[in-house]
């Protein structure tokens, strides 16, 4: 279901000029809750008219298409201060700043500062420098979770 789901919800943001950030699916089968999180390509902050815009073209194409089901929940909102890494874009926008890293290459989590992101589509490798200061590269395909890490 995520794929399809990630696809509808994707082409309905590419239309209003929105990026998808994140899709979880969470609670029950009967009543499932789709928490979307959105950027805007501008550079912009997430404003709460932008949510309100993004969750009602979302909710009519899903239920035109019957994606989800009759009932369920829909959240809409910004990426948040510990922004989610997912793509090799994501990591390239967030070059010099410091992220939380889950990955068995780290041997579990560990916060980084990105360095850069290198390799073929599918195939990249994103470059941090770990708090010893050397600089690791790890497959996108072996981080488990990645976020931007918030400071004081």
């Amino acid at each position: 279901m995520n794929e399809a789901l990630e696809r509808v919800v994707t082409s309905e943001l590419d239309r209003l000029g929105y990026d998808l950030v994140e899709v979880r699916v969470a609670g029950s089968r009967a009543r499932p809750s789709l928490q979307i999180r959105i950027d805007r390509r501008d550079g912009a902050a997430i404003t709460v008219d932008d949510c309100s815009i993004a969750s009602r073209a979302v909710e009519a194409r899903l239920d035109a298409e019957q994606q989800v089901g009759p009932e369920y929940a829909l959240e809409v909102s910004s990426p948040g201060i510990e922004r989610p890494l997912h793509r090799a874009a994501d990591w390239r926008r967030f070059v010099g700043k410091r992220a939380s890293v889950l990955s068995p290459a780290l041997h579990g989590r560990e916060e980084v500062e990105i360095v850069g992101v290198e390799g073929d589509e599918g195939a990249e490798s994103v470059i941090v420098r770990t708090e010893k200061g050397t600089e690791q590269r790890i497959s996108l395909a072996d981080v488990k979770d990645a976020r931007l890490a918030f400071t004081w």
